[in-house]
């Protein structure tokens, strides 16, 4: 068996996340565990649990976004959470925006051989597109602390949405200190959610940023 295969123990999970878009997920592990590692955008390490670790991980949070949002994803990297909610949720029209020329390239390569039509990739940071880029939600993954995050992705909401970051056990610290950021954004509620509960061995911590009415 391959060291990226799915394991029994993940198979449930990933066939309760993906449906019948778990063959579309298996191909997205593909390219993590061979062109995402020779690129550079995962270590090595990270093989044997591409599955628990990252993708079952992002995932699962895709059940917080309400159907038919337009969402985008800001350092998207090797497309966690961003590729994981595309192929999850085909309801959902995704942005991936990400600085890095080598990580846009192997993302699009990634959403061309999958034949996704739901998301498109923004080379940049996402401060160069908060005039053009207006979305019910933004996400983010392992970007940055809360404080620095809240200045980079809720002007994105441009007044109303959410911002789900996926985060670990300092969520609850980081909100403490990004309080004069949330404000400054406009940010009217904060809350600590657990994603995956019912479906994961280790559930997702997301911190959930609320803008406006939403």
């Amino acid at each position: 068996m391959e060291e990226h295969a799915l394991t029994e123990t993940d198979r449930g999970a990933a066939l309760e996340v993906f449906g019948d878009r778990l063959g579309l997920a298996e191909r997205y592990v593909g390219h993590l565990a061979t062109s995402g590692i020779e690129r550079g955008l995962l270590g090595p390490r990270e093989v044997p649990r591409l599955w628990s670790r990252h993708v079952l991980n992002c995932a699962v949070a895709a059940d917080l976004i309400p159907e038919g949002s337009t969402v985008a994803d800001v350092g998207s990297g090797a497309g966690l959470p961003g590729l994981t909610f595309a192929i999850a949720r085909p309801d959902l029209d995704i942005t991936l925006i990400e600085p890095l020329e080598r990580r846009c390239i192997w993302l699009g390569e990634v959403i061309e051989d999958l034949d996704l039509d739901n998301v498109r990739v923004l080379r940049g940071r996402s401060e160069q597109f908060f005039d053009d880029v207006d979305v019910d939600v933004v996400t983010a993954r392992a970007v940055s602390a809360l404080s620095k995050l809240a200045n980079i992705t809720l002007p994105l909401l441009h007044g109303t949405g959410q911002l789900l970051a996926l985060k670990g056990r300092s969520a609850a610290e980081e909100i403490e200190k990004a309080q004069k950021a949330l404000r400054k954004n406009g940010a009217t509620a904060t809350e600590i959610l657990t994603a995956g509960a019912d479906t994961l061995e280790e559930p997702t911590t997301v911190v959930r940023i609320r803008v406006g009415s939403a």
